[in-house]
């Protein structure tokens, strides 16, 4: 009977099981030790004086929908080498069971791997369902206790960035190209924090990542042994987000084909939007936006106006508001509530905390004061213990230096009656992909559309041709000679925007040129990525950064 226990257990034979007891909290095993080899765990030797018994009860697997209980009754020894340290101890019995553990080894590892799949809180509500009665807390700490596996030998590491706090803050993901494991999750994203980490690994010998300029310069100054290898993705998504702000600029001359044109005499009114920038007070202070989010910011602005206009258009020619969004690609309620409005509405600017709200009041004190140097300023309070960039406190200081910022956009309107024609619902966001996507995947109505637009544009015509190249290019994976080329033809096409793109290029030309040589790819990073997405969102974002790095380092 025993043996038939222990086989339905799955116990190890150094147990012997003497009966069962059934209550209301599940199954009781009650066994005692039978090994007859005991060994000092300190000095290894053999002891054969008895000291005492003693019980111990451990949790089990479940089984049977049953959750099992061991009452085990174990043994204390007598060491008999006198110089060792320990004098009395209790036999082991693992790997069954670890010493001090109220648990088997088995259960722990079940919790562990609970832990990872589903979480803390979830964990415990399933374990529930399979009569492993435990807490949250408990499985939480199962997680954290797992080691940190040693890292072998990374010739190939691709790293990328990925959202703690959605605009807020950023974590690093690297990744082993070969074995296609994370070995690593860093709470940040600077450079600094990066270089460090490249330099624990100077066997490195090719780093992949985006068109980032913290990990470049990471790569170049932590592992300069190391071949950069521009993500092929990311330079086609640079290139698409370009093309869709050349044909946001586009939008009113392919306004002139699709609408009739004003009476005679009639100037047309050029559309102005104003940024306030005017300092309000301390609770309202906000950055100016930089260079880049300044362009995004337009564009966006570009765009609402335009359709502002395409909705105001439809209302005087008599349609009503389904119908003006079927045209338009503009929601029911977004086209309803601008014209109840009369307006676009403007888009408030978020104010979150940082680094430098702490020193706000003594920089407004200084430059009451006189003190209007930024340099000067920044380096204050960074005495004071500020840890942020001064390019920051420049952008907190435009405000107090400007008033207002008066932005003149490249945007027609016209007050005459529209007529439907083929690009009235052009949308540049939907326009972009008619130019970047394979011309056989494309479908009649969508090649006569891109037809139309070539033939009416021709800054578009030209757009069109580059950005098909670039794609054989990415596919083709042509390397340095067919680059140059095609960094001429831009050059030569004289596309405002598009000149850009191309000194981003060249700045990183030696990366880029490994991109369209090698076969290596950031894709395999960006597939963790959203790994790392699920799970801190399963989490619900009120864990821990510790957590979070098991759960992704220890991911099943």
């Amino acid at each position: 009977m025993d043996v038939s226990i222990n086989q339905l257990l799955t116990l190890p034979d150094l147990l012997h099981v003497t009966h069962l007891e059934f209550d209301d909290t599940g199954l009781t095993v009650v066994a005692h030790s039978i090994q007859n080899n005991v060994c000092c765990p300190v000095c290894q030797t053999p002891a054969t004086r008895l000291h005492s018994h003693y019980q111990r009860t451990v949790n089990d697997l479940a089984c049977l929908e049953h959750s099992i209980r061991l009452r085990l009754t174990v043994r204390k020894f007598f060491c008999q080498v006198h110089s060792c340290p320990r004098r009395i101890f209790v036999e082991r019995l693992g790997p069954f069971i670890a010493p001090w553990a109220r648990v088997t080894a088995r259960l722990y590892q079940r919790l562990q791997i609970l832990g990872l799949a589903t979480g803390g809180m979830l964990g415990q509500r399933v374990a529930r369902h399979f009569a492993i009665p435990t807490s949250w807390m408990t499985i939480l700490r199962r997680i954290m206790a797992l080691p940190c596996l040693p890292t072998a030998a990374l010739p190939h590491v691709g790293i990328d960035d990925f959202s703690l706090r959605r605009g807020r803050s950023f974590g690093t993901l690297l990744v082993d190209l070969q074995t296609h494991q994370v070995v690593d999750v860093l709470p940040e994203r600077r450079a600094e924090t990066a270089q460090k980490w490249f330099e624990t690994h100077p066997e490195i010998e090719l780093i992949s990542r985006d068109r980032g300029g913290d990990y470049a310069a990471a790569a170049r100054r932590g592992a300069p042994q190391a071949i950069q290898v521009a993500d092929r993705f990311h330079l086609y998504q640079n290139l698409i987000q370009v093309t869709e702000r050349i044909l946001a600029q586009c939008r009113a001359s392919l306004h002139h084909y699709s609408v009739s044109l004003p009476p005679s005499g009639q100037p047309p009114e050029t559309g102005v939007i104003v940024q306030t920038l005017e300092f309000q007070g301390l609770a309202n202070w906000r950055p100016a936006r930089d260079r880049w989010a300044e362009k995004r910011f337009l564009d966006r602005q570009t765009q609402r106006q335009d359709h502002y206009q395409q909705v105001c258009d439809f209302a005087a020619q008599g349609l009503k508001s389904p119908a003006i969004a079927a045209h338009t690609g503009l929601s029911r309620r977004t086209v309803c509530r601008w014209l109840q409005q009369g307006a676009p509405p403007k888009v408030a600017r978020y104010r979150s905390g940082n680094s430098f709200d702490a020193y706000a009041a003594y920089v407004l004190r200084r430059w009451e004061a006189g003190e209007q140097n930024g340099h000067v300023l920044w380096q204050e309070i960074r005495q004071q213990g500020y840890t942020g960039s001064r390019s920051m406190v420049y952008r907190f200081l435009v405000p107090l230096r400007h008033s207002e910022r008066r932005l003149s956009l490249d945007h027609t309107t016209y007050a005459s009656p529209l007529t439907v024609a083929p690009l009235a619902d052009f949308a540049p966001k939907k326009a972009v992909w008619l130019l970047a996507r394979d011309p056989m995947r494309l479908d009649d109505e969508d090649q006569a559309t891109l037809s139309t637009l070539c033939l009416v544009n021709e800054t578009i015509q030209r757009l069109y041709e580059l950005v098909q190249a670039f794609r054989d290019l990415l596919h083709q994976r042509a390397g340095e000679a067919a680059l140059d080329q095609w960094l001429a033809q831009a050059k030569q096409s004289q596309i405002e925007l598009l000149q850009g793109f191309v000194r981003g290029v060249e700045r990183d030309k030696a990366a880029v040129i490994a991109g369209l040589t090698l076969p290596q790819s950031n894709g395999l990073v960006e597939g963790h990525v959203n790994k790392v997405k699920l799970i801190k969102r399963m989490m619900f974002g009120r864990a821990s950064f510790a957590l979070l790095r098991q759960r992704v380092l220890h991911a099943l």
